[in-house]
This record gives structure tokens, sequence and C-alpha cells, in this order.
């Protein structure tokens, strides 16, 4: 198995035992990845309480911004959510786009698959849908979106550009996308770049904004925008399972090098 099979065969164990957990239990740790604290430390998702289709049974915690306010979903579009989860994007999704529209969410984990089916079920949801899958080779045809947005999903997938080369492909000319996710700005102590947890966690999965940003560039986009940035600060406590306290006092010599950005590009 090559490196990048054992990776999302791990990240699909993880996110398959977060989809049968509590949110309590997901947010006790960076991006839900378990088992780093007994507080909860909701570190990186945000609150989605004031957007409308907001559905809570449907939000794990899992994400790293607000990808759908600044997606500029209107009526009628046909929206990709990328990493669905349980739903969560995907039913605000569905309430900007409208009856008319349509919101597809892809996830390869099948426990998600499973929860988030369920939860649109609940609601009566007929143009909400949601397909197995891996978002490096998306079970969509091409030039079928009008926008695709995802949340802190990318920094788990080994391939990148090949990510944003798919996100091209399944846009219509005139499409958009806007993605939260995390990246970095400075360097990882080594420790936690190799630590599997914080793979999941959403940490060592991250690359250099720069280099994110040229795969973005690459893929043919334009009118790339940063719509909204902040640091994520990470606990001692969840730090303390990778690092040493000497390890911990380097790292915070430069508290801001794990960033949270929602990146907006356009396709001509």
């Amino acid at each position: 198995m090559s490196k990048e099979q054992e990776i999302k065969e791990m990240v699909k164990q993880k996110y398959g035992e977060i989809a049968l957990q509590g949110k309590e239990t997901d947010t006790c740790s960076c991006c839900g990845s378990g088992g780093c604290s007994t507080e909860v430390y909701n570190i990186m998702s945000e609150d989605y309480n004031s957007l409308e289709g907001y559905n809570p049974d449907a939000d794990l915690g899992l994400g790293c911004g607000l990808p759908t306010q600044f997606a500029k979903i209107k009526k009628g579009d046909t929206v990709i959510d990328l990493g669905s989860g349980a739903g969560n994007d995907c039913f605000v999704a569905r309430a900007e786009a409208g009856e008319t529209g349509k919101v597809i969410g892809i996830d390869f984990t099948p426990a998600m698959i499973e929860k988030a089916r369920v939860n649109a079920e609940k609601r009566g949801f007929n143009n909400v849908e949601f397909r197995e899958g891996d978002i490096e080779k998306m079970p969509v045809g091409s030039n079928v979106a009008n926008v695709v947005v995802s949340n802190c999903v990318l920094n788990l997938v080994p391939n990148k550009k090949a990510v944003f080369a798919e996100i091209y492909r399944v846009l219509k000319s005139g499409g958009h996308f806007s993605i939260s996710d995390i990246v970095l700005a400075g360097n990882l102590p080594e420790k936690l770049q190799t630590t599997a947890e914080m793979y999941a966690g959403c940490v060592s999965g991250a690359i250099q904004k720069e280099e994110y940003i040229g795969y973005i560039r690459q893929a043919g986009f334009q009118n790339i925008v940063i719509q909204k940035e902040k640091p994520i600060i990470i606990p001692d406590e969840i730090l303390g399972d990778s690092l040493t306290k000497a390890e911990i006092a380097v790292y915070k010599e430069n508290p801001d090098i794990i960033r949270s950005i929602t990146v907006y590009a356009e396709k001509s």
C-alpha cells in the first residue's frame, strides 16, 4: 500500500469513528481528531447558528470556517460540497440555492454518507444527495456545478493538486468555489508532521499557504481572493501528546504557524 493510500485509509477509519460519536467528543481536539484532551476545545470550527438552513444534528464540529457564508450561492445553483460529512454545509447551501437548486455532497467515509442521508430524509430534502467517492476523482460529470464549497477537508487529502484540477473540471464556465481550509505560515515541528492523530485533526496534512494558492492558480483559476484568515492556536494539552515541554516552548515562539483561510476563486 502506498503512503498516500495509507493516509487515506487512516483518515477514512478516523472519520468513520467520528460519524458515530457526538459533537462534544468530536470537538475535544483539533478538527475532531479525538483523544487529545478531556476538556472540550472547539478550536477550529465556527458558529453556524446565524446561517439559514443550519441543522445542529448535522454539525459534527469538524470545520475551520464558514465557506457557505462566503460562497455567493444563488437561487437555482447546483452546489457541490467536498467532504460533506453529516451534511452541515449541504443543508446551509440548500437554503441558499432554494427549491430550484441542487446540492451534491461527496464523502469517502461510508458512515458519514449514511448519517448525511438520514439527516436529509428526516427533513424531506429531495434536492440534496450524497455520493460516496474520492474528491481526487469525483463521482460527478464535468461542467455541472455553479459553486463548489468545502470545509476543512483538502488538508486531509495527500494530492491537493489533483483535487483543485477536479474542482476546475466539475465547475461550469463562470463558476466559482469558496473553500475553508488549514494552511501553514511557517514550519511545523517534525513530530507534528508525522503524527497520525494530528493528520486526522487537519494539522499535519496542511501545506504552506503559498503552495496551496499556487495549486489553485496552476489549475487555471482566476480572481483568487482570501475571504477570511485567522490563526489556529492549539492548546498545550493537545501539543503535549506529540511534543515535550521544551519543544512546545519553541513552537509557541511562532504561535500563528497554523492558519485557517477561506479562499475564493473563479473558473473563466
